[in-house]
């Protein structure tokens, strides 16, 4: 499902080259779940935003779901991240402005998917994560937990084959945060791929398996 070899990522700080990944090699099968784990600065984020298609590296090889993707253009990126990957960020990335339901539908209003049908799946994404009940509600008038929720069902909407979470808990009480991590296991147990960065120990240990990730190097795999 996603393989990266010999992946550097080099950027040019103050007239100095910083490489923020240094040779990074890793594999993901499809159906694991997988916690991605080192603290800040590490280059977690780093790799994370390659493995989302939100970066490209400066060398190396990035394989997704069978397709070679190191170097594709801006555009043909974007179709990858629409159509491959879903994602849960700690911000919870949200529109103010939209309610839980038209933030779900995005996804697939970006990739051209007819109106009544976007609101069927989107409405379907939002039960599956236990706020049918709140549908018609904005952003502020969620709590942390819910409007983590309303983006995990954004992040399924589009049925990606890799989920990648980005700090999921991060914002979250510990109630709210073993809410999230409940959802994230029964997704895993239902076939998807879900990929989980974070710096907290204790969420890392509830993925399968564990990449700790320090000084842009894998350190354990």
């Amino acid at each position: 499902m996603i393989e990266l070899t010999d992946i550097r990522k080099v950027y040019a700080m103050g007239g100095a080259l910083v490489a923020a990944l240094d040779g990074v090699s890793i594999s993901i099968r499809a159906g694991e779940f997988v916690a991605v784990v080192g603290p800040s600065g590490s280059g977690k984020s780093t790799l994370m935003h390659i493995m989302g298609c939100l970066d490209q590296p400066t060398s190396g090889r990035y394989v997704l779901d069978g397709a070679l993707v190191s170097h594709l253009r801006p555009g043909a990126l974007a179709a990858i991240r629409n159509r491959k990957i879903g994602f849960i960020f700690q911000g919870f990335q949200l529109l103010p402005r939209l309610s839980a339901v038209e933030n779900v539908e995005l996804p697939l209003t970006l990739a051209g998917v007819e109106r009544r049908m976007r609101r069927h799946r989107a409405a379907e994404a939002i039960a599956r994560v236990g706020l049918e009940g709140r549908m018609d509600h904005k952003p502020s008038q969620l709590s942390g937990g819910q409007q983590q929720r309303v983006a995990i069902a954004r992040a399924l909407v589009t049925k990606p084959p890799v989920i990648l979470a980005d700090e999921p808990t991060g914002n979250l009480d510990p109630q709210a945060s073993a809410e999230v991590l409940d959802i994230l296991r029964g997704l895993h147990g239902e076939g998807n791929t879900i990929v989980l960065i974070t710096h907290d120990g204790w969420v890392a240990q509830q993925a399968a398996r564990r990449i700790a990730v320090r000084e842009g190097l894998v350190t354990s795999y």
